[in-house]
């Protein structure tokens, strides 16, 4: 049966596609109406809840409507700004700008299960922050027609602590934004969240609502060296959050060594130096190691200093530090003889010993009188995410103002050094990073960074609302009147950065007509959150009307000031919001497909989906004729490119397959 949201330009209902699923699984659950019966489901999930007057769970103001406004499906679009987007061509990593709630709405159906990692740094509600306020779903002026109103962006509510519901808007804030990027990530996806001591406790359980207790990955401390409190406790940390989608996908987080890296470039260094002589080079390395462990800190690598044919190694201990090891006897290569045992037995079974022999990681003594040991070689050496990291925050915000020619044009920016740390731990090539608080773009540099640093493809998408600078700061009076202006300008600089120090390096490529070989993957697309290009969206049913009614007034409504579309509006912008909302990442291709004569229909396609889609005014009969023989193609157009019969035909032939907006 048709109904209003039907035909609106909506994002997903996931409301909707959670009833459906569940009747779907349950269909004992329902009316013979169709209507969910709550006590039949009360008597599946809880049976004792009927009667319970008590139970422990986390509650506060405005919890119901928080998870309701989540799901509510958005009915803005994203606007490409061609203008601000670097290297568009040539990159897959987006920054968005808008309000974050909105925009994840949008992205809800294209990304879901698609981005691995998660970082936020969102308001920690000190008193003295701003509280993104939901303003699609208040009674205020809509988003748009504020950033129309001032120009320069929005000013967002200050949540101050004298409000009796302080901590209830700072959750209702987070718990709609973060049941949505739950279902953002993948199934092995992780989150990061910064946070201090104002919302720890809150956020923990909070998380452990979204994401499952179960799911809960860890909490790191991260001492900042900067001093919030010195009349009381010297308060020089914050935390960061760690949670999982699954913990039962997850693998164990480890990468090679950072300082095992150092010690394998300074053995490069003296292999090259000393041409493959094994003894001048360990000597050399040795030394190396000790005039660097009191300025560079080697600690835990600073033993791998033994050289073979093979390369760098320790000689670990073969030896068992308490009853019960292993018991066999080694016979010594030169002397035939069994070599002499730990006094607990050896560490290692036979058959690793054995392995390891092969390998030619086993280091004997001079004659059977020494215990052998197994070799660890240098590029086994791994490191963990651990709950401790530390880094004087100073000098981020000098690097930030240096990148913008010694304008601070940014209060506290993240770290970008403690992003790439977290961000290298847990995803890979091709993985798709999140960052919807986007702030100064610290995100966004760490990825760019870290693929130049391991060669990698990662990508990204920002989200900043575009929440106005204060008039008397440096940023304002150099021209960055939004924080997202700040976000988009700084990855700009970024990019230009690298590609400055890759064509320096690599001069032949530029000179030799190759430049898309250096700046592949270096540049980001630029998005807008604004007011659907479809009038429909301002229409309001009439409450005293039936809902076949109003089904009527919408479609003449739909004809009457939609009858221009085409033509009034940008041809681009109109694919774009009819693709993202019916599924399509903001990366989508669109070719035009000659084989048609009578209309202009393009293949759009993003990687996973694809459709042919026509935004002619008037689907000619020949287009028609088509796809009553290819019956197997989806296909988009516009509602009112049709007549009655064609759209009867269209429908018939291809069933679900077709849409009409």
């Amino acid at each position: 049966m048709e109904n209003i949201n039907d035909l609106m330009p909506l994002s997903n209902d996931w409301n909707k596609e959670r009833l459906m699923q569940l009747k779907k699984l349950f269909p004992d659950l329902f009316t013979n109406e169709g209507k969910l019966n709550i006590e039949e489901l009360k008597k599946v999930v809880d049976p004792s809840s009927v009667s319970e007057t008590e139970r422990y769970e986390f509650r506060w103001f405005g919890k119901s409507t928080s998870k309701r406004n989540a799901y509510t499906p958005s009915n803005a679009t994203l606007l490409f700004d061609e203008g601000r987007s670097v290297n568009a061509t040539e990159s897959e990593n987006i920054i968005i700008e808008g309000e974050n709630l909105e925009a994840l709405k949008l992205l809800s159906d294209s990304y879901r299960e698609q981005v691995k990692c998660i970082y936020i740094d969102p308001p920690y509600n000190t008193g003295k922050d701003f509280v993104y306020s939901d303003n699609f779903t208040e009674d205020k002026k809509p988003y748009w027609e504020q950033t129309g109103v001032t120009e320069n962006g929005i000013k967002i509510d200050t949540n101050v602590d004298t409000d009796g519901r302080y901590h209830s808007n700072w959750l209702n804030m987070l718990y709609s934004r973060l049941l949505i990027a739950r279902s953002m990530l993948k199934p092995d996806g992780v989150i990061f969240i910064s946070i201090d001591d104002n919302e720890v406790h809150h956020l923990r359980k909070l998380c452990d609502e979204v994401f499952g207790e179960e799911n809960f990955g860890g909490q790191i401390i991260w001492q900042t060296a900067t001093d919030n409190n010195p009349t009381q406790i010297a308060t020089e940390h914050e935390y960061v959050l760690c949670y999982l989608k699954d913990k039962n996908e997850q693998d164990f987080w480890e990468v090679p060594s950072d300082k095992g890296k150092i010690i394998q470039e300074k053995y490069d260094e003296l292999k090259t130096k000393y041409s493959e002589d094994i003894e001048n080079i360990q000597t050399e390395l040795r030394k190396w190691i000790r005039s660097q462990t009191n300025g560079n800190d080697l600690s835990g690598v600073a033993h791998y200093s033994y050289v073979d044919e093979q390369g760098i190694y320790y000689p670990g201990n073969s030896a068992n530090t308490k009853p019960g090891g292993y018991t066999y006897d080694i016979i010594h290569p030169l002397t035939q003889n069994v070599c002499s045992k730990p006094e607990y037995g050896y560490r290692w079974t036979f058959e690793t010993f054995t392995e390891a022999d092969k390998r030619g990681d086993v280091q004997w003594g001079d004659d059977e009188n020494t215990i052998p040991k197994i070799k660890k070689r240098l590029d086994t050496v791994s490191q963990k995410l651990k709950s401790y990291y530390y880094e004087d925050n100073r000098a981020t915000s000098g690097e930030l103002k240096a990148l913008f020619g010694g304008v601070k044009v940014f209060n506290n920016p993240k770290s970008v050094n403690f992003l790439k740390h977290i961000i290298k731990f847990v995803t890979n090539e091709n993985d798709l990073i999140l960052d919807f608080f986007g702030g100064s773009g610290s995100t966004g540099q760490a990825v760019f960074e870290l693929n130049k640093q391991d060669n990698l493809d990662r990508k990204f998408i920002l989200v900043q609302i575009p929440e106005l600078t204060n008039s008397k700061t440096e940023a304002f009076k150099n021209n960055y009147k939004k924080i997202s202006d700040i976000t988009i300008e700084r990855n700009k600089r970024v990019v230009e950065k690298i590609i400055e120090e890759k064509s320096n390096k690599q001069l032949d490529l530029f000179t030799n007509g190759h430049k898309e070989d250096v700046i592949k993957g270096l540049g980001f697309k630029v998005f807008k959150l604004v007011k659907s290009n479809f009038p429909r969206v301002e229409w309001a049913p009439d409450v005293d009307k039936t809902e076949e009614e109003n089904i009527v007034l919408l479609k003449k409504y739909i004809a009457d000031k939609e009858a221009q579309l085409v033509t009034a509006f940008n041809r681009n912008e109109l694919l774009t919001e009819i693709l993202l909302k019916k599924g399509f990442q903001l990366n989508y291709k669109a070719d035009k497909q000659e084989q048609f004569k009578k209309n202009e229909i393009l293949l759009a396609t993003d990687g996973i989906k694809e459709t042919l889609i026509c935004l002619d005014v008037a689907i000619d009969a020949d287009t028609v004729e088509h796809f009553k023989k290819h019956t197997n193609q989806k296909f988009i157009c516009l509602e009112r490119a049709l007549d009655t019969t064609k759209k009867y035909n269209l429908k018939h032939y291809l069933g679900n397959l077709f849409h009409a907006f």
